[in-house]
């Protein structure tokens, strides 16, 4: 399988988790979280992009930025498959989601801060082809902050879905762009 492909495939199934947590389709998690799965299968692979693009110094610093969003989404699953662990326990939940709250060295690198580095990662790369595709850029670099503020701020998992969509498609546009050399 080629980067390119991984890649791809990375993409596939990270939108795959956004279009579960949307809450598009019925309910169907139960006995496995494939969300969170899908999520966590498709950030490994999307570290991948890392190797895709030409380096520069911008890429350089953006391959770091993403490989420390990916460590931090392989966090951020863990917590979440644990917190799945606990079923119908919602007592449990909530005593493990003020552990978390109450733990700075957990809260800020796997829950708060580190999953975006993902996102801002990813898009630093797709920034630095702004001036040949300035659409495809653009729709990475606008819908990256807009899947964070669709889920933090608005709480609408409609929005969240059709944000990592455009993401998704940018990216995997740019990808196969004529003047990008692997």
């Amino acid at each position: 399988m080629t980067t390119k492909q991984l890649c791809l495939l990375g993409l596939l199934f990270f939108l795959i988790s956004y279009l579960l947590f949307s809450k598009v389709l019925p309910n169907f998690q139960k006995p496995i979280d494939f969300a969170h799965w899908f999520n966590l299968i498709g950030a490994c692979l999307l570290i991948s992009f890392n190797n895709v693009f030409p380096k520069n110094r911008l890429n350089s610093i953006a391959s770091v930025v993403t490989t420390l969003g990916v460590i931090a989404h392989i966090g951020l699953c863990t917590i979440d498959f644990i917190m799945s662990g606990f079923g119908d326990d919602d007592v449990a939940k909530a005593a493990l989601s003020i552990q978390i709250s109450n733990t700075p060295e957990i809260l800020y690198p796997f829950v708060i801060i580190g999953p975006s580095l993902l996102f801002i990662g990813l898009a630093m790369h797709a920034g630095s082809f702004i001036k040949r595709h300035v659409v495809i850029s653009s729709m990475v670099i606008f819908s990256a902050p807009a899947i964070g503020f669709s889920f933090f701020v608005l709480k609408n998992g409609i929005f969240m879905l059709l944000s990592c969509t455009v993401f998704v498609l940018g990216l995997g546009l740019l990808l196969y762009a004529k003047d990008i050399k692997n």
